[in-house]
């Protein structure tokens, strides 16, 4: 049976995904209702794990000790229940698809017009209805990863979930859902999937594939 997270350590977790955020996107990235996430989220703060900033950019953020914290958590979690080679093995299938969705992402933001890389103006349908075709099947590649995390750690199921409703919405005409950063576009999400491998594993972004 999958394994659950606890609702405090999921709460950590989709801040350190956001970076920095307000309750209602943490609560979409992590699966935790959003009245609940409010709670927690102020309790965090008296621990002195999370802070909130204020200002014409307010939110949400862990401290240096939330941080540390955090990653103690998910090794607890990894080992508590003996998943971390499979979350490992799948880490690196993934890894082996992240090239083809920089390809897709750069062919839906740029196209070649009489030789030349132009932005995309999304004015030639036939254009973009290759791209979200090849978005749909690298999204067919991805899904039996996130189903086999998902059997590992019950806070993968979500993936699988989110990026096909990306697609979805795509498909319907509403292209910012294919790259746009603040909606749960799918490069979005697919990035969050990553940061997300990156952070149970305790790897560093910039020292990924080294050596």
């Amino acid at each position: 049976m999958t394994a659950p997270s606890e609702p405090r350590m999921l709460v950590l977790h989709g801040l350190r995904l956001k970076g920095f955020a307000h309750p209602p996107a943490v609560s979409e990235a992590v699966a935790v209702p959003e009245k609940e996430t409010v709670t927690l989220l102020d309790q965090l703060v008296s621990d002195g794990l999370v802070l909130f900033r204020e200002g014409r950019l307010s939110g949400f953020s862990l401290t240096a000790d939330g941080r540390v914290e955090h990653a103690r958590l998910l090794s607890e979690e990894l080992d508590l229940h003996g998943v971390r080679q499979d979350v490992t093995n799948a880490y690196r299938r993934f890894l082996g698809l992240n090239a083809g969705l920089l390809e897709v992402c750069t062919a839906w933001q740029l196209r070649e017009v009489d030789g030349e890389s132009k932005l995309n103006d999304h004015t030639d349908p036939a254009y973009d209805a290759a791209v979200i075709e090849r978005l749909a099947e690298l999204n067919g590649t991805v899904r039996p990863i996130c189903d086999e995390l998902g059997g590992s750690l019950a806070r993968y199921l979500r993936y699988s979930e989110r990026l096909v409703h990306a697609v979805d919405r795509v498909r319907t005409g509403e292209i910012d859902w294919f790259t746009k950063p603040v909606i749960p576009s799918y490069h979005t999400v697919w990035f969050e999937l990553h940061e997300d491998l990156l952070a149970t594993l305790g790897i560093e972004r910039s020292s990924e594939g080294a050596g």
